[in-house]
């Protein structure tokens, strides 16, 4: 583990086994288009159920990257296509539809047929994510132990999808950040950004279940155990990413 810590340290000049991977699948789309193919996906996975009330236009933009006005135009359009519906009033908003058509939306198979660039991204993450927790957990301090604490909380009580995605996200960058290594941790940033591009929703209590590694990991760092630290890391690596991208990797 000490010398490939040591490597993360030059990741300016990273070997080419540890570049990101083109992802010229999903560069093809808009953004319009990833906000549809991400949304119908997963209501065709079923991780986005029948009658279930999506988060609102702002959470949403948020959490997949994009425009309000890109989210708006999407939600729109797979109202049309029978994915969702739109109800008003007090108790309204963009729901899954009762009975969702399913395979409808064309700009689905970009994503699942991009299963080699999602398994090159998680290894890459994994690689990068264990050396950046193992100095992590040698050099963290309270400060940083305490934001990484309230994250944990705060994703604890996240009601949507949405909510929780972007907490994590947070959560993961400044658990890497917590190693010191400035440009190692700006990198881990970049290839999650681009694994984020897969991100489908999940149901929160799926999530909220993940969130206890979170907090095994902060626990990790508060006691400076850089091997609990690398451990939690690949069980959650592994357990989340066999399940958020089910419906990109071969079973």
């Amino acid at each position: 583990m000490s010398g490939t810590v040591t490597r993360m340290a030059a990741l300016g000049d990273s070997p080419a086994g540890l570049a990101a991977p083109a992802l010229t699948g999903i560069r093809r789309l808009s953004a319009l288009d990833t906000v549809r193919a991400r949304i119908a996906l997963a209501v065709d996975l079923g991780l986005l159920t029948p009658g279930e009330r999506l988060p609102t236009n702002a959470e949403i933009a948020r959490a997949l990257g994009v425009g309000e006005i890109t989210v708006r135009r999407a939600l729109v359009s797979l109202c049309d296509d029978g994915v969702l519906v739109r109800r008003r009033g007090r108790t309204g908003g963009t729901l899954v539809a009762e009975r969702p058509t399913r395979g409808r939306v064309r700009e689905m198979a970009v994503y699942t047929e991009s299963a080699s660039e999602v398994r090159d991204l998680i290894d890459h993450r994994l690689a990068l994510e264990c050396g950046l927790v193992h100095l992590a957990a040698l050099r963290r301090d309270d400060k940083r132990l305490d934001e990484l604490r309230r994250l944990v909380g705060w994703m604890d009580k996240a009601t949507s999808w949405a909510e929780f995605h972007e907490l994590d996200a947070r959560f993961h960058l400044a658990a890497a950040e917590a190693s010191g290594l400035e440009a190692a941790a700006r990198r881990y940033g970049e290839v999650m950004n681009d694994l984020y591009r897969y991100y489908l929703p999940y149901p929160v209590e799926f999530l909220r279940e993940c969130n206890r590694e979170h907090a095994e990991l902060v626990d990790a760092f508060d006691v400076r155990d850089p091997a609990a630290a690398v451990d939690v890391t690949c069980r959650h690596v592994e357990v989340l990413h066999r399940t958020m991208f089910v419906g990109l990797q071969p079973g």
